[in-house]
């Protein structure tokens, strides 16, 4: 059975490193208390569950937190786990301790039906929870890094379900307030449960290379250590491998093999002053040749959880390729503590009236969540928000605001406000007049040109990046949208029911239009009038099953299209299509679907119907009043075209091994374009005719087959 050796003197020795006079009085008390009320409770592992709040409390002496976050640790589960009160903690350990307490408890108390409505639920709280005191959630993530070292213990499918949650929730958390051995750390252990085998032959394969590469370390160590010496340099340089997560998401997004992860052991050099570490990358840079655009300032732009360090890559001894990162002493407490270096927590001050421009991005996502109803959309548009890097822009006031890398002057308006987002008319970036679409660099002074009468397009969800921007947009335009339809389809039936001596409104009077509606998809006479306005069906037809004595020439061919309506119509590129007869069909160029992909389709105005998959961006921005079924003809044969781009090692006869994988599987090359890149890989495209997406695995398949390919992907 396990056993900890974490003691309260431990916590108390740690607290005396950083504090001056700490109330040790109030700890005491804090343990005693604890002790009594868990009694006899033990953990998952029979350890006495004492030992939990004792290294939690530890922990957060290593954030350097203050007295009552440490009684905080100490006590964060009495509440939810013994038969203490609220009262009876506030009257032993005051009010601050009390509401820390409390806001730590409430995080544990939500109960909902699913794992993922009580994630997103919980997140919320947690965001509210921050913004009354940020040290509830410097206690989550104490806590939370505990229970992850002592996840062995719990049943398989709980570890998954606990590591998951904690790369998407716990993890970004830590890295957005900057703690960055708890972020690594915590990403680390979930690793090994969310992805076991990868994480081990990973982990193995570090070991070896950084035991292999020992001397080559040491060497660049010493040979950077002399140099700066010389140039009478005081300065800390090490030698260390990146984090086990972090590899595994670099070679993961960018389809790498772990050879070609070039920083997977990273150099640091810590200095006394800031002028310091721009003479260190001088110095850097005449040892090593820089590697062009792999230079970043993180000290003249910090990043959003105060990052600060110079990033530079260059070409080391014996010709390998090196990361080097370069900070203060200070910068590397920020870095490794994040706000926890330069918290004031003996002000007390509530968030929102200090440190505004630090938790910006908080508040920014607490006003967000209020618009989105579902909190699984919100989860997912966090998550979105808090992984993708940042790019750095100012207002015309000179405030730094930071975006998602890719976003657009529509974004920033979006950020800004949402009525500033809506009338967005135009954008000037550093004084010049520049396309909504242009993407936003760092430094940008980005100027909004708005004017009342503008509304958004849809052509903006094309190219905006933030959830909200896209969520604004999506709902104004489905609604007006679905409003042009509607007038349109009610000004094309008034026409046809003129065209028989009467009018719409005498239609609606008499109430036959009304029973034709309700037998209708819609339901609804705005439904029906929707339903025409978009081409989903004619007036004529309506019309006809109005009037059915007044137009017997109307009603015939309404009887020939109801008698369609029961009957699935054959097209001439592969697709059935219900309801619909002699309809144009096209493919979205979007996502070019393949029989046996899931297909749904469109109903366009003028140009018949548009087939897309279903996980399609055009599809989900579409009208789903628009929607209409479609499925693949088994009976039909014809082949459709597929780009597919191969990544390859550039080496002799590669374009006709991968040519002839084609050839075997029956597929016919239509058109081929090979490129090779400065890293000796070559880019093989292939524009090919495919007959299904069957036959398009087994390709794909067969060319990973081949010696030398290293990724495929259908474009």
């Amino acid at each position: 059975m396990p056993t900890s050796t974490r003691r309260i003197e431990d916590i108390v020795e740690a607290l005396q490193s950083y504090r001056q006079s700490p109330d040790l009085a109030l700890i005491q008390r804090a343990y005693l208390y604890s002790a009594k009320v868990h009694g006899d409770q033990v953990r998952k592992s029979g350890e006495p569950y004492l030992i939990h709040p004792l290294e939690v409390a530890y922990l957060l002496t290593q954030l350097r937190l203050d007295e009552a976050s440490i009684v905080t640790g100490l006590l964060h589960d009495t509440v939810e786990d013994t038969l203490a009160t609220l009262d009876e903690l506030k009257g032993l350990f005051g009010e601050e301790v009390t509401l820390l307490v409390d806001g730590v408890t409430k995080l544990s108390q939500i109960h909902f039906d699913t794992v993922e409505h009580k994630q997103a639920e919980n997140f919320r709280k947690m965001l509210v929870a921050m913004a009354k005191d940020i040290r509830v959630i410097l206690v989550k993530l104490a806590d939370r890094l505990h229970n992850m070292r002592t996840l062995q213990f719990l049943p398989a499918a709980k570890q998954r379900r606990i590591a998951q949650e904690t790369i998407d929730i716990y993890a970004p958390l830590a890295n957005r307030l900057g703690v960055h051995w708890i972020k690594s750390e915590l990403e680390d252990l979930a690793f090994g449960y969310v992805l076991p085998n990868e994480c081990t032959a990973l982990k193995k394969r570090l070991g070896e290379l950084f035991e292999r590469r020992g001397e080559y370390v040491a060497e660049v160590i010493r040979v950077l250590k002399e140099d700066l010496e010389k140039q009478q340099i005081e300065a800390q340089v090490e030698g260390r491998p990146k984090h086990l997560y972090a590899i595994y998401r670099k070679m993961s997004s960018r389809h790498l093999e772990f050879e070609e992860i070039y920083d997977a052991i990273a150099f640091r050099v810590i200095t006394a002053n800031l002028s310091q570490c721009y003479e260190v990358l001088g110095q850097v840079h005449a040892l090593w040749h820089p590697i062009p655009g792999r230079f970043k300032d993180y000290i003249a732009m910090p990043k959003a959880n105060h990052y600060q360090s110079l990033h530079t890559s260059v070409m080391g001894p014996k010709g390998e390729r090196i990361e080097i990162q370069i900070r203060t002493q200070q910068m590397h407490r920020v870095a490794e503590e994040g706000i926890a270096a330069h918290w004031e927590f003996k002000e007390r001050q509530p968030l929102g009236s200090k440190n505004k421009q630090t938790f910006a991005w908080l508040r920014q996502l607490m006003e967000w969540q209020q618009d989105v109803k579902d909190p699984n959309e919100f989860l997912d548009s966090v998550k979105y928000d808090l992984f993708v890097d940042e790019v750095f822009v100012f207002t015309p006031r000179g405030e730094v605001i930071s975006l998602k890398r890719g976003s657009t002057p529509v974004d920033f308006a979006f950020c800004i406000h949402s009525e500033v987002g809506m009338h967005c008319a135009g954008a000037k970036i550093n004084g010049r007049m520049v396309p909504l679409r242009y993407e936003l660099k760092n430094g940008d002074m980005v100027e909004i040109i708005t004017n009342p009468a503008q509304r958004p397009s849809k052509d903006w969800l094309s190219f905006v990046r933030s959830g909200r921007a896209k969520s604004k947009i999506r709902a104004l335009v489905h609604v007006e949208e679905r409003a042009r339809s509607r007038d349109l389809g009610a000004e094309l039936l008034d026409r046809e029911f003129k065209r028989h001596n009467t009018t719409l409104q005498k239609v609606l009077k008499d109430g036959s239009l009304a029973k034709v509606a309700e037998e209708s998809r819609g339901k609804t006479l705005e439904g029906l009038y929707v339903a025409v306005g978009y081409g989903r069906t004619t007036a004529a037809h309506v019309v006809g099953r109005c009037l059915p004595k007044q137009s017997a020439a109307a009603a015939a061919p309404a009887a020939i299209k109801a008698l369609f309506h029961r009957v699935v119509r054959r097209s001439t590129v592969g697709v059935l299509v219900q309801g619909l007869e002699d309809v144009l069909i096209r493919f979205g160029r979007c996502c070019s679907p393949l029989p046996g992909d899931s297909i749904v389709g469109f109903v366009t105005r003028g140009r018949g119907i548009t087939v897309h998959t279903p996980s399609c961006s055009r599809a989900l921005d579409a009208d789903p009043a628009r929607r209409i079924a479609v499925s693949w003809d088994p009976s039909s044969s014809s082949a459709r075209q597929v780009s597919l781009r191969v990544l390859s090692a550039d080496r002799p006869g590669m374009l006709a091994t991968l040519s002839q994988v084609f050839t075997d599987n029956g597929v016919n090359i239509s058109q081929a374009n090979c490129k090779v890149t400065d890293t000796g890989r070559a880019i093989n495209t292939f524009e090919v005719l495919i007959k299904d997406a069957e036959q398009l695995r087994r390709v794909s398949g067969h060319i990973m087959g081949v010696k030398g390919a290293l990724a495929v992907e259908r474009l």
